[in-house]
């Protein structure tokens, strides 16, 4: 078994390869508790403003990588994981912690695991559930699997990054942690489209949606994300906290996840489809609430 590398002098040194709205709040929280933190996106221009919160912003994955104790990818998918990494090789020690946080589904983290294990890295399953804001205030949710000395060295890691850590095992190459991440992500979908179809139906009957949400207030059929995903619409602000073409990419991981276990997921594939029309509407950047746009002709 390869040892995990204890990061030079007692500090952790962190890499963040991925600087995307997760990924930049992420590299951003982590210098502000105090860790060394180097950043790497495939566009630099995302990632120079970390510069003033006192990242180094690197050049190349391998640049980024060299030296560092351990290293966090946030990235938009396993393909795009997977180039970084082996883009990085070169300067990868064996030992090197290795945070896997982003969506990847099961295939593509099973081709992250195998990385892994070619290059004797230490290897945690740690996709995290919530969007920009918990992200940005870092109150993420870390859904973590992995050897115990490499949940120790990420404690400051997590710490600085999320609110809770819900560890799920020694095993990472498993993918324990990415399969419950893939079931959460299939409810927030669901109730992303809900909420979506619903006003859009209250629309097209002439109801005014302020009583459909009236009639629900405080009831078993209320939620705190149906609030939130009928503001944006309702105050015709779509900033995105997470995007409709990643909600895309991320409906048709959990289809695959189905089919690959034999579960049919017919609700995620004509979600899937929803967002896919939104993107084509021009809403692909914009909120996954866009969602909404699905249900009309595009003008």
């Amino acid at each position: 078994m390869t040892e995990t590398r204890t990061p030079p002098s007692g500090t952790a040194t962190v890499t963040v390869l991925g600087t995307g709205i997760m990924g930049a709040a992420m590299a951003r929280n982590l210098a502000r508790a105090g860790l060394s933190v180097t950043a790497w996106n495939r566009s630099r221009e995302k990632a120079e403003p970390l510069a003033a919160d006192g990242v180094r912003v690197a050049d190349t994955p391998a640049d980024a990588v060299r030296g560092a104790g351990i290293v966090l990818t946030m990235l938009r998918d396993g393909p795009a994981t997977l180039d970084a990494m082996r883009a990085a090789a070169p300067a990868l020690e064996p030992g090197t912690v290795w945070a896997q946080a982003g969506t990847v589904g099961l295939e593509g983290f099973d081709g992250l695991a195998a990385f892994a294990h070619e290059h004797g890295l230490t290897l945690v399953d740690a996709p995290v559930l919530g969007s920009k804001q918990p992200a940005e205030d870092g109150k993420l949710t870390v859904l973590a699997a992995g050897p115990e000395a490499a949940r120790k060295a990420l404690e400051p890691v997590f710490a600085a990054i999320g609110s809770r850590t819900v560890r799920l095992g020694d095993d990472a190459a498993s993918g324990t942690a990415t399969r419950l991440k893939l079931v959460i992500n299939s409810w927030v979908l669901a109730v992303t489209h809900g909420t979506a179809e619903a006003l859009a139906l209250a629309e097209g009957l002439g109801v005014d949606p302020a009583g459909f949400l009236d009639a629900v207030a405080g009831g078993p059929l209320d939620m705190g994300y149906l609030r939130a995903k009928a503001a944006l619409l309702l105050g015709g602000d779509l900033t995105p906290s997470f995007t409709t073409a990643t909600a895309e990419k991320d409906a048709r991981l959990i289809v695959a996840a189905g089919q690959q276990a034999g579960v049919r997921m017919d609700v995620a594939a004509a979600g899937a489809e929803r967002f896919r029309r939104a993107t084509e509407q021009g809403h692909g950047e914009e909120d996954m609430a866009a969602s909404y746009y699905a249900s009309f002709d595009a003008v």
